[in-house]
This record gives C-alpha cells, sequence and structure tokens, in this order.
C-alpha cells in the first residue's frame, strides 16, 4: 500500500520510464479540449509542487518530473498570455490608452480554461515549482567552486541537458511572464550555467546533447542548447538588478566573469550569424534523438540562441556604455571592420547587413557611422529629382521663430523635409534680413530653432538633475497643441541628422530610448528620479514583511502642483505590495515614471523623427551614440585634423604667417578652450565622428578688417557659425591673438551672422 506521496513519485517514475512512447500509460482523451496528455501533465505538475517540497524526495524525484514535463509540454500547443506583466510591456511600448489589451489567456487548438489555468498555476512564483526543481537536480550535481578549472563531469553534463531541455520547451510553450521572474530571482541558475559554459569553454570541450536535441548534426555546436537557455533569463534578470548589485556587489557574476562572457557570447553570436549555416541541411548526417522533441529542433534552437545572444549583449554593451566593465572593442567582431564587410553591409540583402540588423554592435562604432552616412546619400539621391521640382522658402519673424517656423514647416510632406529648405530672417521692425540663403542661413536657423525648442523654459522640456532633456510630463498644461509641437520638434531633429547639422542638445538616455522604440527599466531611473530609486532599492531589499508598510499599487502624480493618484494595474489601490509581488511593483513604478508618463510626447516626437531617419538606421546605435550622432564627438578636438580640413580666404593662406600662429595658439589650448573655439566657429562643442572632413560647409579662416591696413591690435575675431568661418584680423604678435581669441570664445562676443 502506497501514501499518497509514494503513489505520487511512482506514479511519475512509470511515466518517466515509457515516456516518449507513452505506450498504455497516458488515459484516454476526455474531449477535444481536455488531451490525455494535458491532464496528466496538469496533474504531474500539481503533484511535483508537493513531492519537491520535502527536500528528503527532492533530489531523487526532480530528474524523473522533468523528464515528464518535457515531454508532455513539448506536445502542448503554445499558451499567450496578457497578464500583468504584458500589460506593463503595453505601456513601455507606448501602446495607446484605447488599444485592446485582452487581459485573458488564450490558447491556440482551444484546450480547456480550466486545464490551462492549472498548468500554469503550477508555474507561478508562489509554488516554488521552478525554485524546487532547478535547485533541487543541480544540488550535489553542478559545481560550485568558480573556480574549478576542469572540465563538467557526466553528472553535470547530464543535469545541464535535462534541465536546459526542460526550460527551452517551456519557452516555448508557455507565456515567459509566468516563468521568468521565478527562475531569475529565486535560482541559482544564472550563476550555475555560466560556470558550466566558463569551463566548457575555457577545456574546449563542449557536450553534445543528443539525447535532447532533434536531429542534432554532428557538427552542431555543442554550446547551442545551454547558451538558448541562459541568455533569456540572464536578459530578463538585468532588467530589475540596480547599479549597486551589478557593479558594487557584483551579483550575479562578478565584472571580471562578464567581460570573459561578452568575448564568449560575442564568438557564438558570430559564429552562427557569418559561419553556421541559418537552416540544416536534409543531407546533414543526424545523431539519433530518443526523446524526439519537436520543440527541441537545432533550427528553433538556433533562431533562439541568434535572437537570445543579440539581445543579452546589447543589455550589456548598455550597462557598459554607463560605467564601463570591459573594453568597448570586446563587443567587436574583427572580421567586422574588414572592407568586404563594409561594403556588403552598404549594399544591402546581404549577410553582413542581415548582421548590422540584428547585432549591430558587432561591427565598430565608426563602421557604423559610414554605413548611415551611405544611407543618408542614398536617400538624398533618390529624392533629387522631386527636390528639383519642388523647392520651399519660408520667412521666419526672429521675434517669434518657433511659433512661424512650427505653422509653415508642420504643414509640409515627408518628401518636401528630405528636400532642400531656405530661410530668411525678418527683424522685429518687420524688414526682410538681407542675404541669400547657400544653406549657411538655414544652418544659423537650425541652431536658432532647437536652441529655443528645447529650452527649458519653454515647457515642452524638462532637465533632469543631471542637466540632460526629456520631454515634460506636463506639457500639456502648458500647450494646447503640445503633441503636435512634438512631432515637429521629432521632424527638427530628424532634419539635423539628415543634413549633419550637429546640434549641442544633450538628451537624457532614456528618451533617445524612444526613438529605437525601446523600453526603459529600473537601472535607467537614477539619471531622472534619485530619490525614487533609493526608495524602490529600499523596497527590494527590505527584510521585514512589507505588507506592513501598507503601500498598495498606485502612484501620485505631481505637475504644476496638480497631483492625482492613478493605478499601476486594475485595482491596485486595493492590491497591496507583499514581498511576493514587490518585483512586479518597481517594474511597474519605474516603467510609469520613464516610460508611460511621456509616452504620448514620446509617440509624436517618433512619428516626426521617422519622416526623416527610419527606424532600420537608427536601430544600429545605441542611446549614447545616438547622442554622437545628434550632438559630435566628445572626444578632444583634433587640431591636426581640423587644419587638413581649413579653407582660407580674404588673402589667407596655409602657410600664411598669422595662420600659423593661430594653429600654434589652437595646439596650446586646454581641452575645454579648444571646444569652446569649435562651438564659437561652428556653433556645436563637438567635431563631426568622422572627422573634420565631415563637416559641411568646410571650416574657413578669413582675413578680416581693410586691406592694406595692418594695425587691428583693437579688433576681436568674430564668426559666421552658419558658414563655419572664422574672420581673424592680422594681429602683430601670437601672444595679442591668443589674449583677443580667448577673450572671444570666452565672451561669446565675436558672433557676425553678416
Amino acid at each position: 500500500v502506497f501514501s499518497a506521496n509514494g503513489l505520487s513519485k511512482y506514479y511519475i517514475h512509470q511515466i518517466a520510464c515509457y515516456l516518449p512512447s507513452r505506450a498504455d500509460v497516458l488515459p484516454n482523451d476526455i474531449s477535444a479540449k481536455q488531451p490525455g496528455y494535458a491532464c496528466v501533465l496538469a496533474n504531474v505538475l500539481e503533484a511535483a509542487t508537493w513531492i519537491l517540497s520535502e527536500p528528503k524526495f527532492a533530489s531523487d524525484r526532480a530528474a524523473d518530473i522533468i523528464a515528464v514535463s518535457t515531454s508532455l509540454l513539448d506536445a502542448l500547443p503554445t499558451i499567450t498570455s496578457a497578464t500583468e506583466t504584458v500589460f506593463l510591456y503595453g505601456l513601455c511600448t507606448g501602446a495607446d490608452d484605447d488599444d485592446d489589451m485582452a487581459m485573458d489567456v488564450d490558447v491556440k487548438d482551444e484546450l480547456d480554461i480550466d486545464l490551462q489555468k492549472q498548468i500554469m498555476a503550477a508555474f507561478d512564483s508562489n509554488t516554488k515549482l521552478l525554485e524546487h526543481l532547478v535547485n533541487a537536480l543541480f544540488t550535489g550535481t553542478l559545481s560550485t567552486n568558480y573556480s574549478d578549472p576542469s572540465g563538467p563531469s557526466d553528472a553535470e553534463v547530464e543535469a545541464v541537458g535535462s534541465i536546459c531541455a526542460f526550460l527551452h520547451v517551456m519557452f516555448s510553450t508557455l507565456p515567459l511572464d509566468v516563468t521568468m521572474t521565478a527562475l531569475a530571482y529565486r535560482t541559482d541558475i544564472v550563476p550555475a550555467l555560466w560556470n558550466f559554459i566558463k569551463r566548457c569553454h575555457e577545456n574546449q570541450r563542449w557536450p553534445y546533447f543528443s539525447k535532447y536535441i532533434s536531429p542534432l548534426p554532428v557538427d552542431a555546436p555543442g554550446w547551442l542548447l545551454p547558451v538558448s537557455v541562459f541568455c533569456p533569463i540572464y536578459k530578463y534578470m538585468l532588467k530589475i538588478v540596480d547599479n549597486e548589485e551589478f557593479y558594487e556587489q557584483e551579483k550575479p557574476l562578478s565584472l571580471k566573469d562578464l567581460k570573459a562572457l561578452v568575448l564568449i557570447l560575442k564568438q557564438a553570436l558570430w559564429q552562427l550569424l557569418w559561419i553556421i549555416p541559418s537552416h540544416t541541411s536534409p543531407s546533414q548526417k543526424a545523431l539519433p534523438n530518443p526523446l524526439g522533441l519537436k520543440k527541441m529542433s537545432i533550427d528553433s534552437l538556433k533562431s533562439q540562441a541568434r535572437i537570445g545572444l543579440s539581445e543579452l549583449l546589447t543589455q550589456l554593451q548598455d550597462w557598459n556604455s554607463r560605467l564601463p566593465f570591459t573594453a568597448e572593442s570586446d563587443f567587436y567582431s574583427q572580421e567586422a571592420t574588414s572592407e568586404n564587410f563594409v561594403s556588403q553591409a552598404i549594399l544591402g540583402n546581404t549577410r553582413a547587413s542581415e548582421i548590422i540588423k540584428l547585432a549591430p554592435f558587432l561591427a565598430p562604432f565608426t563602421i557604423r557611422v559610414k554605413i548611415f552616412t551611405s544611407q543618408l546619400a542614398n536617400s538624398k539621391q533618390s529624392t533629387a529629382s522631386h527636390s528639383a521640382l519642388t523647392r520651399h522658402r519660408f520667412k521666419i519673424r526672429r521675434s517669434r521663430l518657433l511659433e512661424d517656423a512650427f505653422d509653415q514647416l508642420s504643414l509640409l510632406s515627408e518628401e518636401d523635409l528630405k528636400g532642400p529648405i531656405r530661410v530668411s530672417f525678418v527683424n522685429e521692425h518687420g524688414v526682410e534680413e538681407a542675404g541669400i540663403d547657400g544653406g549657411g542661413i538655414f544652418k544659423d536657423f537650425m541652431e536658432n530653432i532647437t536652441r529655443a525648442a528645447f529650452d527649458v523654459q519653454y515647457g515642452l522640456f524638462k532637465e533632469t538633475v543631471d542637466h540632460v532633456l526629456y520631454p515634460n510630463p506636463g506639457s500639456g498644461l502648458v500647450h494646447e497643441q503640445h503633441l503636435q509641437y512634438f512631432q515637429f520638434l521629432g521632424s527638427l531633429l530628424g532634419k539635423a541628422m539628415y543634413e549633419g547639422i550637429l546640434v549641442d542638445l544633450p538628451f537624457a538616455t532614456f528618451f533617445l530610448s524612444k526613438l529605437k522604440e525601446k523600453s526603459n527599466f529600473l537601472n535607467d531611473l537614477p539619471s531622472l528620479d534619485p530619490e525614487l530609486y533609493r526608495h524602490l532599492l529600499f523596497l527590494k531589499h527590505y527584510k521585514g514583511d512589507l505588507s506592513d508598510l501598507e503601500l498598495y499599487f498606485v502612484i501620485v502624480n505631481n505637475e504644476y502642483g496638480e497631483q492625482n493618484e492613478e493605478e499601476l494595474l486594475p485595482g491596485g489601490r486595493e492590491m497591496r505590495v507583499t514581498n511576493q509581488n514587490v518585483i512586479t511593483f518597481i517594474h511597474l513604478v519605474a516603467n510609469h515614471r520613464l516610460n508611460y508618463q511621456i509616452r504620448g510626447q514620446g509617440r509624436h516626437f517618433l512619428r516626426g523623427f521617422q519622416k526623416l531617419i527610419p527606424k532600420e538606421w537608427i536601430d544600429m546605435f545605441n542611446e549614447h551614440e545616438i547622442q554622437l550622432l545628434i550632438s559630435g564627438s566628445l572626444e578632444s578636438l583634433d587640431i591636426d585634423d581640423l587644419r587638413l580640413n581649413t579653407n582660407y580666404s580674404g588673402g589667407y593662406h596655409p602657410d600664411h604667417e598669422i595662420i600659423d600662429m593661430l594653429w600654434e595658439v589652437l595646439k596650446s589650448f586646454s581641452s575645454d578652450n579648444q571646444k569652446k573655439f569649435l562651438k564659437f566657429v561652428t556653433g556645436c562643442s563637438r567635431g563631426p565622428l568622422l572627422g573634420f572632413e565631415y563637416l559641411d560647409p568646410k571650416f574657413c579662416i578669413q582675413r578680416a578688417g581693410v586691406p592694406g591696413l595692418e594695425e587691428h591690435g583693437d579688433r576681436l575675431p568674430t564668426s559666421a557659425t552658419c558658414m563655419n568661418l572664422l574672420k581673424l584680423p592680422p594681429y602683430r604678435t601670437k601672444e595679442q591673438l591668443q589674449t583677443k581669441l580667448l577673450y572671444a570664445i570666452n565672451s561669446e562676443a565675436g558672433f557676425d551672422l553678416s
């Protein structure tokens, strides 16, 4: 006579022995919506939670439970869900308020709804099933000695193959929001799998998990299975890991290990994208697969590994941009720097261009800038015929710069925006200023209008504590047409990038992510609201009972003195924050501030921006690189490069005595003064990304003053930023030139737009 517990263990063990044939093991289908295998799966999972809660039975039965669950999950139709986490991601991606966001669970093939719920409930974080399964299988099997130089034992290989096959099938069957929180935060699977991957790599001995993958070619890489499971779990964890955990506590992986991880994952991804074919050839010899798992096909595994590797490395590059833990070049593949690769990437519809789309970080930034520049040139060439027939000229009052520009330019079509736009200014007396716009006046117009439109005093943008710009969540209280203005500003920024005009606008990275249609997470919050970030960390690491704090799923908005309370989830006013749901609460609060509050402004800005810069172009760059595209290089000014790309007029030439003095003075300037000089003559303190060869128009030094009169000691140098022009009097001494130039660039007294 078996006890209830013993019967459950015996029942599961018998199924494990007979699967995958399932002969005489699975019951008959109750109905089309209640197939026998799904009913058995629901009961096995329910029993497993109970069995594994007793430590003395856990390690004995974990392998049987995983074997049974893997086979039964493999037969289950894919279940899609729109639970609270999907609701969260809907907000992150800027879904409209009236978008349909069904909160019900939908299952293909119409599996019985109660059966679905029973299966998914077993994986809920509160049941601790995944926690018990992973920990029980790994305890005493996987090495926890992270400095162990030896390769994995046969027992470790079996354990990793078993759990990874189970998780891969589970990821392909169940909604990720059901499973990821428990895996990422309640198990040691990330450090355990990393230790396994690292030891295999160091020993150059990868096992073949032929028992699980079907069909597995004999030359398939052994890292496919563990990497395809490791990447999505670690990627999910990084969304809620805070800066202190990542950089100071070095959890879950040390910074030293992260450098090694980047190199290993980069090598694996390059192999998948460039070396290993996307699809398995039917003629390839495959190893036998006793389990016959349909969701473990080699092509499916490659596809998931490509996506997982690319997304995880993208996240790690974001962390590295914030505070470096490895060299930027560690993300590059050396093969992606060759001339052949670059030409193939520019050509399009090639494997190189596909790599740039999926994993742009594999190519150095300068390579991607060349590709971007080529795309701009091709776009301008394709619209040249339209531009020749259509020329737009606008009169702009300097006293109403933004309003006039909005009224006239916002009416232009996408094609018109890409063409030449000519501007003439009207002064305060209503008189049109003299001058023909050959491009220089338009550059001056762009510099002035962006400075005015993005000024925090205008109310459309706000400044963080770090003095970077982001959309004002309360812009609607300041301007009735605020969303139309955001669309206009998006097209202005797009036009500046399209024309190669650098604008000195520092944007918050969490706003720049909207240009990539990306969501922001907890680690982006410190730049916006460091105090709220500290409060959320307090909750995350709180040791007591969080329900005692009487917190609910609501947030208070405060804009211009108007306060309103908003639910983070439907019914949030009655939903108390507990130790079990605090991670979801933190996710939602960070999402609300970083994504939801500015979703309208961000959506309209993006709409205008994409009229000129398509998403696939901007997706080549991360947020820090996009800022460089907008404002130019942050590196010190290369005076020698500027000298090589300078024109002269008014009697000056490259070997003129005054010119030699100027370059000597500029080279003696501090980095700060060099940047001030560049801003003085071009309107931007940072140079073009690919060097001054790409400055348009070329920097020019013109002799100022009356010809034949050599005494100009009282005159200051002046500039015309619209033409990148320096008007330099012929000073008698180097000391005099240095004094006057320093005064001009520091007082900004020498601008001359004539």
